[in-house]
C-alpha cells in the first residue's frame, strides 16, 4: 500500500503515514485535496502555513502508455488561489516503486537557514545540506548531484528563481537522460519549494519491487487497447511525433488565433520561420533528435532535442507555447535565439508562458525594442542573480507591467495567457476565464473542437456550446491529472468510444475494483469542487471568471471581440 511521506523543513524530520482519507487519490486529486483541508486559504503562499505536495497519478508505475506524469500543488505565489502543476520526467514512476504515494512538504526554516537536499531510497530518506551555490543554474547544479547522488538518481529541483522565491519560478524535473528539462511551469510553485529551503529532492528506486496488479492478465489486455488507441489516432499517432507540439504554429496561425505583439493580430507574417516544420528540418539537419519522450513509457514522444547550427545541444522539449511567447508574441523570428530562451528558463528554473508575456510588457513599456530578441535573451539571464531586472522579470508579466505602467496586461487571476487568443478561439476563453489555475489552456482544451475539430465542431467564433465544451473539458483534464496520463492522450480519448472504458478497465485490473467512465468523471468534478472551494475561502468572486476588459476590442484578421458577459461564464464551473 502507498504511503504518504511528510517532511517537516523547519525540524528536518520525516514520517511515512498511511494514505487514510486520502485513500485512492492521486496526482491532482491529491494535491487539490490536501491543500483544500490543510492549507489556509488566506495564508501568504511563502508562508509556513503553506504546503506543497507532489504527488504521482493513480496509473504511474504500470506499463500503462504515457502515465508517467507527475503533480505538484500548493497556494500559488502568482494566483494567490489553488494550484496544480504538471510535468513529466522520471521522479513520479521512481515514487510509485518506492512505495510513495504523494510527498507533503511543510512548516517553514528560519531565513539564515541553509538550503537542503532530500534523498529518497528503499532505505529511507536521507536530508542534509545542500552542496555548492544554490543559484547556480540547474544543468551544472544537476551535474553536482549526478556527482554526489549516483546517475541512477532522478532529480526535482528548485532553480535559481525559486530560491529566490521569484513568483514565476518552476520546479524542474530531470528527463529519462538526466537533464532537468521538465518543468512543473506554472503558478510559481518552485517559489515554495524554495520557500522551504528544499533545494532538491533525490529520488532512487534502485532495489525497489515492481508495482503489483490486482489482475495482471487484464491490465496487460487492457493496456494493449490503450496503445492501439494512442498509436491509431492522427494526432498522437502521427502529428505530434513528427513535428511536437509546434505543429500548431502554422494551423493556429491559419486559424487567425495565434497572438501577435501582445494579442494585438491573429496572425504573424513570419509565422513560419518559429514553425514545427522549420524546427523538424533543422533538428534533422543537425543531428537532433525529431522525437524522444518525457518519460519512459510515452509512445506519443512529442518531445524532442534542439541543436545549434554547430551541432550542438541546446535544449529539449522545445514547446508550441515557448515558440509562441518568445516569437511571434514579441515579433521575434529566430528559432535559434528562441530556443536559447527556452533552454535559459530551464536553467534559472522559470515558466516560458509567464516568462513570453513579461518580455512582452517589457517591451510595451520601453525597456526593449519589438522584436529585439538578442535583448530578450540578457533580460532572461538576469534572473536568478542579484540584478534587480532579474528580480521584476522574474515575478511575472503583472508585476513588470505594474513597473512600467502598461495596462494592456494578459492575465487571469494574475498568470498569463497561452498561445490561442480567446478571440478567435472562444472555447479555450471560456476555459481561461473559468478555471481555478489562473489563465492555462490544459485545464480545458477546448482547441480540440474550435480549431482541430477533434471531439466535435464548435464554432470557434461563436458563443454557442462554448460553455458545455469547456466545462466537460476541465471536468475531464483534472480526471486525466489525476491518473497521472499525459494531457495530450485526450485527442485520441475524444474521438475514440471505447477509451475512457479501457481506462477504467486499466484502473479496475490495478486496484482489483470495479472503475467505470462515471466514476473517472467523477473524480474529475470532485477536483474542481475541492479547488473552487478553495478559491471561494481565498477571497475570488465570479469577478475573477473573466478575462481583461481590452479583449472586447476587435482582434484581424477576423475582427472578431470576447463577448462573454460574466454571468453567462458562470455555467462553465461545476
Amino acid at each position: 500500500m502507498s504511503k504518504l511521506l511528510r517532511i517537516n523543513t523547519r525540524k528536518r524530520t520525516f514520517t511515512f503515514e498511511e494514505m487514510g482519507e486520502y485513500a485512492g487519490l492521486g496526482g491532482r486529486a491529491l494535491t487539490s485535496r490536501i491543500v483544500n483541508k490543510e492549507v489556509p486559504a488566506d495564508c501568504h503562499a511563502l508562508s509556513k502555513y503553506n504546503k506543497l505536495i507532489i504527488a504521482p497519478g493513480i496509473l504511474t508505475g504500470t506499463t500503462a502508455a504515457n502515465s508517467g506524469r507527475i503533480s505538484v500543488g500548493a497556494k500559488s505565489p502568482l494566483t494567490g488561489g489553488i494550484k496544480e502543476s504538471n510535468s513529466g520526467g522520471v521522479v513520479s514512476q521512481k515514487l510509485v516503486k518506492l512505495g510513495i504515494g504523494g510527498i507533503v512538504l511543510e512548516g517553514k526554516p528560519e531565513a539564515d537557514a541553509p538550503f537542503m537536499t532530500i534523498k529518497i531510497d528503499k532505505d529511507g530518506v536521507t536530508i542534509e545540506d545542500a552542496p555548492g551555490d544554490v543559484l547556480t543554474d540547474n544543468y551544472a547544479y544537476a551535474k553536482i548531484l549526478d556527482e554526489k547522488f549516483g546517475g541512477k538518481a532522478c532529480v526535482a529541483l528548485a532553480g535559481p528563481a525559486g530560491c529566490q522565491g521569484l513568483k514565476a519560478s518552476t520546479i524542474q524535473f530531470t528527463d529519462p537522460d538526466g537533464r532537468p528539462a521538465r518543468s512543473a511551469g506554472r503558478g510559481g510553485l518552485g517559489a515554495v519549494m524554495g520557500s522551504k529551503k528544499v533545494k532538491a529532492l533525490i529520488v532512487d528506486d534502485k532495489d525497489a519491487p515492481r508495482v503489483e496488479y490486482a489482475d495482471k492478465d487484464a491490465f496487460k489486455e487492457a493496456s494493449k487497447k490503450w496503445v492501439n488507441i494512442l498509436k491509431g489516432h492522427p494526432v498522437t499517432g502521427e502529428g505530434l511525433p513528427a513535428y511536437g507540439t509546434a505543429i500548431l504554429v502554422n494551423i493556429i496561425n491559419e486559424a487567425g488565433a495565434l497572438p501577435t505583439k501582445n494579442f494585438r493580430e491573429g496572425r504573424y507574417e513570419h509565422a513560419n520561420d518559429v514553425s514545427g516544420e522549420t524546427m523538424a528540418a533543422n533538428i534533422e539537419k543537425r543531428g537532433g533528435k525529431t522525437k524522444e519522450g518525457c518519460h519512459p513509457g510515452c509512445i506519443i514522444q512529442c518531445s524532442q532535442c534542439y541543436n545549434n547550427a554547430k551541432g550542438e545541444y541546446v535544449t529539449s522539449g522545445f514547446e508550441y507555447e515557448t515558440l509562441w511567447a518568445f516569437g511571434p508574441n514579441c515579433l521575434v523570428n529566430d528559432l535559434d535565439l528562441i530556443a536559447e530562451m527556452d533552454r535559459t528558463c530551464d536553467e534559472k528554473g522559470i515558466d516560458t508562458i509567464e516568462m513570453g508575456n513579461t518580455i512582452a510588457m517589457a517591451m510595451e513599456g520601453g525597456l526593449l525594442e519589438w522584436g529585439d530578441a538578442p535583448g530578450s535573451l540578457a533580460l532572461l539571464k538576469k534572473v536568478g542573480t542579484n540584478d534587480p531586472l532579474g528580480r521584476m522579470i522574474g515575478n511575472g508579466a503583472v508585476f513588470t507591467a505594474d513597473a512600467y505602467g502598461v495596462d494592456r496586461v494578459p492575465v487571469v487571476k494574475n498568470q498569463s495567457m497561452p498561445a490561442y487568443d480567446p478571440r478567435a478561439v472562444k472555447g479555450v476563453g471560456v476555459t481561461y476565464a473559468t478555471t481555478t489555475q489562473g489563465a492555462d489552456h490544459t485545464a480545458g482544451y477546448a482547441v480540440c473542437q474550435n480549431v482541430l475539430k477533434v471531439g466535435g465542431d464548435v464554432d470557434s467564433h461563436g458563443k454557442e456550446g462554448q460553455i458545455e465544451t469547456s466545462k466537460a473539458l476541465q471536468i475531464a483534464t483534472a480526471a486525466v491529472d489525476s491518473a497521472g496520463l499525459c494531457l495530450f492522450v485526450a485527442f485520441a480519448v475524444l474521438d475514440s468510444a471505447e477509451a475512457l472504458d479501457v481506462v477504467a478497465d486499466m484502473l479496475s485490473a490495478r486496484f482489483g475494483q470495479k472503475f467505470t467512465v462515471a466514476d473517472i468523471l467523477g473524480l474529475g468534478e470532485s477536483v474542481l469542487r475541492d479547488e473552487q472551494d478553495f478559491n471561494e475561502r481565498a477571497g475570488f468572486t465570479e469577478k475573477d471568471d473573466q478575462l481583461p476588459r481590452w479583449f472586447k476590442e476587435q482582434l484581424p484578421p477576423h475582427n472578431v471581440s470576447w463577448d462573454f458577459t460574466t454571468e453567462e461564464l458562470q455555467g462553465a464551473k461545476v
